[in-house]
Formats: structure tokens, C-alpha cells, sequence
């Protein structure tokens, strides 16, 4: 299980409180409410729980961070996580919804 997972902002939605992140290759929203000492810009990554980013990290660390979770074969489990948040709905890589 995975506690908290490194996903790239996408689209900052106009509410300023939401966010669509890519979670490899999984769209979802996200809440934003955690960062409000940390604003954070389209590209850039942060660390999610359970729907909220909690921290903004380095690209280098997000890679990394992706590449021990492929090498553990835990990238399914961070993508299933992604699949779960219940912000709404945004769209997969595919452009059909995210399932």
C-alpha cells in the first residue's frame, strides 16, 4: 500500500482548491487545500494522499520515487490508488473517462 505517491500537475483548476494530476498515466483530481503555504504551478510534481497533494517535490525525486515503485511492483497499486480518489472525474491518458 502505498502512503503517499509523486503525481504532475496538469491543469490548476479555477476554484484554485483542485487540481487534475497524471499519476502514471492515470488524470484525477486532486484537492489542493494542503499547499496553501506552497503554491504550486502547471508541471509542477507533489506527493498525494488519499486525494490531496501534501507536498510539492523535486522532478528528480518524483522520477525517482516512480522508479522504486516500478522496481518494488508497487506501480500498479499507485495507479489503482489514483483510480480511487473521489474528487470527480477526469480523463486517463486515453482521453475516455478514468475508471
Amino acid at each position: 500500500m502505498c502512503l503517499a505517491i509523486p503525481g504532475q500537475i496538469r491543469e490548476l483548476l479555477p476554484d484554485d482548491e483542485m487540481a487534475v494530476v497524471d499519476v502514471m498515466g492515470v488524470r484525477r483530481k486532486i484537492s489542493m487545500q494542503m499547499l496553501v503555504d506552497e503554491p504550486a504551478t502547471e508541471g509542477d510534481w507533489v506527493l498525494i494522499h488519499v486525494g490531496f497533494a501534501m507536498s510539492k517535490i523535486s522532478d528528480e525525486d518524483a522520477r525517482e520515487q516512480l522508479r522504486v515503485l516500478e522496481a518494488m511492483g508497487d506501480d500498479a497499486d499507485a495507479q489503482a490508488e489514483a483510480r480511487g480518489y473521489a474528487f470527480g472525474h477526469a480523463e486517463d491518458e486515453s482521453g475516455g473517462p478514468a475508471s
